[in-house]
């Protein structure tokens, strides 16, 4: 049998085509717009994300038994903000993970309501990309489109709408909305009460390995499906990274350095950080996790690369770069704002420390390391409350470059593994599927079946010591040039 995976993400959806044994036949990516329409916002059209995965699906299946496809399920951006209306027309461009305009939403839900309100509600506090500060942003500023929604939904959830008429979300995906009650895994009535929404206007919970429902008629006779393939609820990115890493049960660590980044801490019991600077959501397992996020990760690199530099050739960029540990500049990634630890919208990027001897390997190794010390600042809130991690998973476009794995190994002093298959969310939402259609018992024997390590990539004694030094000089930056923010 086949499952697909369909990783929704900000720049383009990934298609994956999984054999029941693990064996992947085909990837497909699929680009489409984003839009800022002013400075801060990130929007995209929800009919874009659903014509592209069709075009997808029908290219990932040309070569093979449609007959054998049994299931499809879903990793997806999170947060963002899917309203549709009575008819399910969709009412206005979805409002991103990344994008900024909720501050005064969020300083309210943070002050006035209160962070230890929100923490025993929801098991987080209010951050500018979640979802609950955007439906507070709508009802301010868009109140004749507000008046109009019947429904709300995350990304993934608008395509497995569409795939089988299942208005449907998981707890994983959930978490991040500030609507659910994580601990005990349903709508938190305060939080609706808060934000002027009705359970109606909801999704209905499912665990990410369940069975939401089966493919449209029509929509399996245009993909030439059969109609018993089965649509099962997915993960939220992280949460579907997690599982296509094996980062599942208990004490398990996954580092994604994608357009965002993060550190995501498997557990079989619920934690909340008490300075609410992680995250605490449902996991895809069955299970909880803690999570840190960086919203500028790869997208530093690419930005640098891309926009500055003006080149596509990152290896060649990377090749003169020879004293790790010992660069002078540094660089702070916060391109689009900062989410874990600093939960500040407006704080930017910046490079400081360059001299007349500074030179372009220098700059672009700042970078790199940037982000590393980005990712170390959320390991050691982490490692504050007790939690002992020693080795990672990596996944993630910038987790391809082996000198960027090797400043992580040694910035954050933690063995990586690399696997065979990294495939991330994609990947995930395959595995996923293969457990909702009965393939494996669980989530955690899939992985623990399907995940290989193909090497380990090992801490640098020397380079530990020197990368200390310069986080403990990273540390500081941010609280002295804050205020400028």
């Amino acid at each position: 049998m086949y499952y697909i995976g369909v990783d929704l993400g900000t720049s383009a959806v990934k298609l994956l085509l999984m054999e029941g044994n693990g064996d992947i036949k085909k990837i497909v990516s699929k680009e489409y717009d984003l839009s800022f329409p002013h400075p801060g916002w990130s929007e995209q059209k929800p009919e874009d994300w659903w014509t592209q995965v069709v075009a997808g699906i029908k290219e990932l299946t040309s070569e093979v038994d449609k007959s054998q496809v049994a299931g499809i399920s879903f990793g997806g951006q999170m947060h963002g903000l899917v309203t549709l209306d009575a008819n399910d027309n969709v009412i206005r461009p979805a409002i991103l993970w990344n994008d900024g305009r909720t501050g005064k939403e969020t300083d309210y839900l943070n002050t006035v309501i209160g962070k230890d309100k929100l923490s025993a509600y929801t098991a987080n506090i209010a951050f500018a990309g979640f979802t609950a500060p955007k439906i507070l942003w709508m009802q301010e500023n868009e109140p004749e489109l507000w008046a109009k929604v019947a429904k709300i939904m995350l990304p993934k959830d608008y395509i497995a709408y569409k795939l089988s008429g299942s208005f449907c979300t998981d707890y994983s995906d959930a978490s991040g909305m500030l609507l659910l009650d994580v601990k005990n895994r349903c709508w938190s009535k305060e939080m609706m009460d808060i934000c002027h929404v009705s359970e109606a206007q909801l999704p209905k919970l499912y665990e990410s390995y369940e069975v939401v429902g089966t493919i449209k008629p029509e929509v399996a006779s245009e993909l030439g499906f059969t109609n018993d393939v089965k649509i099962i609820a997915g993960a939220g990115d992280n949460a579907a990274a997690a599982v296509g890493t094996g980062t599942v049960g208990e004490g398990k660590c996954n580092l994604s350095i994608g357009t965002s980044g993060t550190i995501f801490i498997s557990s079989k019991n619920f934690t909340v950080d008490p300075a609410n600077a992680l995250h605490s959501f449902d996991h895809a397992d069955g299970g909880y996790h803690l999570m840190g996020c960086m919203l500028s990760a790869a997208s530093c690199n690419k930005w640098w690369m891309d926009e500055i530099l003006k080149t596509k050739d990152y290896p060649a960029e990377q090749a003169g770069i020879k004293n790790l540990g010992e660069n002078r500049v540094f660089y702070l990634p916060y391109l689009m704002g900062e989410r874990s630890p600093h939960n500040n919208p407006d704080a930017r990027a910046m490079f400081i420390g360059m001299s007349m001897d500074t030179t372009r390997e220098d700059m672009t190794q700042a970078v790199l390391e940037g982000v590393a010390f980005g990712l170390r600042d959320s390991l050691e809130v982490a490692r504050s409350q007790g939690i002992k991690i020693e080795r990672s998973k990596i996944c993630g476009g910038g987790a391809k470059s082996p000198l960027w794995q090797q400043i992580i190994a040694s910035v954050m002093n933690l063995k990586l593994d690399i696997l065979e298959n990294e495939e991330g969310p994609g990947l995930g939402g395959a595995i996923l599927a293969a457990v909702g259609c009965g393939e494996y018992a669980s989530v955690e024997e899939a992985c623990a079946k399907l995940v290989k390590v193909k090497t380990t990539v090992e801490p640098d004694p020397e380079l530990i010591r020197k990368y200390e030094e310069r986080y403990q000089e990273f540390k500081k930056l941010y609280p002295t040039v804050k205020s400028l923010f």
